[in-house]
């Protein structure tokens, strides 16, 4: 066993592992599955034992993960800590430091014992090739690649690779081989998460086809109605644009999540574009309504609600647009939308990407040469749908005492048409 321990009772997959006699070890593995417990671990031991170890991350960030249990358990070990190059130096003269692989080129130069590259699905394969493997040349150092999958990209590659070199070897963990993870937390996640990122996430798979978003979309076409029934509740949602892209409303049937109307228009200006929305608005009698409200959506959003229209602004970050992507992912999975059996949205539903970034977090937008405007209007639509609180407190909040007025004399002038 190692002689800095980072965990006396290591799991029965972080003990296989440390115990296996190959050169270069590739870990897929679940979240919370112990991965990191295990590369520190190898690190120290390298260090306490006079050898050089680095351990690679693909962001400063995230190196931090590493650095926290490095320092404290090198310092009880009596090694000097030098933080500011994130280095622990032991009495015996090894070492062990921890860097990031945002540029490549900067890990060049060492000769090192061993290295971990800590998410490697998500570092450029060219740190490993063109720095880091060379690094262990001369000192006929170590390697241990750790990881959640990431699709079939060259992290998938290098764990091909165990089947036809010795000096290489592989193990696939999902989260559930760690004892320490109750079972009821994983299954909890499997609950709440689309299957695609489930499997990749907590069973440490593969999966092909991981940069793809929606699935099942055959299954959920259906026949749009023709007119709004009195006993239905109707919500919209909307996507901005003006030249380029499109502006999308897409009204959507509350309890059944059935896509009801889409308007999809660009190049003409905002008071016609605001005319259309209202006038779709009144066809179905639609009671709330979710509009993107970054940059050009704020402006548009204020006029509308001075005219008595129960609009609710969006406003779309990296986190935001991922709870309603996913939603809408699940949605489709799960059967529980209905859309038209329109070649435009079912062409931007299949061609929406999604990307995970170094930092761990995902990316969610259009293939190249491809809109993503219905997607966006879409999960506006589903989000409304299924905030019905939320959005319940909305019109309360815009229909004050002048804006019941509003909304009255709107709906009086429509039941007279």
């Amino acid at each position: 066993m190692p002689i800095v321990q980072i965990d006396a009772n290591p799991h029965p997959g972080q003990a296989e592992v440390h115990h296996d006699p190959a050169r270069f070890k590739v870990l897929a593995c679940g979240r919370r599955w112990g991965k990191t417990r295990l590369g520190v671990n190898e690190c120290l031991d390298v260090a306490a034992q006079g050898g050089r170890a680095w351990w690679v991350a693909p962001t400063y960030k995230m190196s931090e993960v590493a650095w926290r249990p490095l320092r404290r358990i090198a310092s009880q070990a009596g090694a000097e800590l030098r933080k500011v190059e994130r280095q622990a130096i032991f009495p015996g003269g090894g070492w062990v430091a921890v860097r990031s692989a945002d540029n490549p080129d900067s890990l060049r130069g060492e000769g090192l014992d061993f290295i971990v590259m800590d998410e490697c699905a998500y570092i450029r394969e060219r740190a490993w090739t063109e720095a880091l493997r060379p690094a262990l040349s001369d000192r006929l150092g170590r390697g241990m690649f750790i990881s959640t999958p990431a699709g079939r990209n060259w992290f998938w590659r290098m764990y091909q690779r165990a089947a036809t070199d010795d000096e290489w070897a592989a193990w696939s963990f999902p989260t559930s081989a760690n004892p320490y993870i109750e079972a009821g937390e994983i299954e909890a996640a499997r609950a709440t998460l689309p299957e695609q990122t489930f499997r990749q996430e907590y069973l440490a798979e593969f999966v092909e086809d991981a940069g793809l978003v929606f699935r099942n979309l055959r299954a959920c076409i259906g026949i749009p109605p023709a007119q709004a029934d009195p006993n239905r509740r109707y919500v919209m949602g909307v996507d901005w644009a003006q030249q380029k892209d499109f502006t999308v409303l897409t009204v959507m049937d509350s309890a059944t999540a059935q896509v009801c109307e889409i308007d999809r228009f660009n190049q003409i200006g905002w008071d016609v574009q605001r005319g259309r929305l209202a006038a779709l608005a009144e066809k179905w009698d639609v009671g709330h309504i979710l509009a993107e409200a970054n940059s050009i959506g704020g402006p548009n959003i204020e006029q509308l609600q001075s005219e008595g229209l129960p609009v609710r602004g969006f406003t779309t970050t990296n986190q935001s647009k991922q709870e309603i992507v996913v939603a809408l992912q699940l949605a489709f999975e799960r059967e529980q939308i209905i859309i038209p059996d329109d070649d435009t949205l079912l062409a931007e539903l299949e061609s929406f990407e999604a990307e995970r970034t170094p930092s761990g977090k995902w990316q969610y937008r259009a293939a190249e040469g491809f809109h993503d405007d219905m997607v966006i209007s879409l999960a506006l639509a589903y989000e409304a749908a299924n905030r019905p609180a939320t959005m319940k407190r909305l019109t309360t909040n815009l229909y004050g005492s002048r804006g019941r007025a509003e909304k009255g004399k709107r709906n009086g002038n429509r039941n007279r048409r």
